[in-house]
């Protein structure tokens, strides 16, 4: 997260936090997140060492990244981090206002069952 969306990101990583998922953040953001109450287990970004954030996409250890990078800093993270999620199958948001949806959409997802239609299905009335 840029410095400027950390506050926002505050109650959809507690969000996250509540439901068990374990959150991963590089530094700047794992020590916001971390003084704000939501645990939060630092990891390096890419040129700062082993393992780091791409790392764990290869892993399997990251399944959805937040990331919404700002300025010329953030530029060879974000592209490595982006290929490395496409490669693997990682979503990958970059808004606050996509990550408040995503964490809607796992918070609902985890209390109820979903029944999948088809548009045909809807169309008729199965809905």
């Amino acid at each position: 997260m840029n410095d400027f969306d950390k506050a926002g990101v505050l109650p959809h990583a507690k969000a996250l936090h509540e439901m068990g998922l374990t959150i991963l953040a590089t530094r700047g953001t794992a020590e916001y997140l971390n003084a704000h109450g939501v645990p939060t287990e630092m990891v390096y970004k890419v040129l700062e060492g082993r393992p780091n954030v791409v790392d764990h996409i290869k892993d399997g250890r990251i399944r959805i990244v937040f990331n919404t990078p700002l300025g010329g800093e953030s530029f060879y993270d974000d592209g490595a981090i982006r290929k490395s999620a496409v490669l693997h199958n990682v979503l990958v948001v970059t808004t606050l206002t996509a990550t408040a949806a995503t964490v809607q959409a796992i918070r609902a997802l985890r209390e109820r069952a979903t029944d999948i239609l088809s548009l045909q299905e809807i169309h008729a009335g199965g809905a």
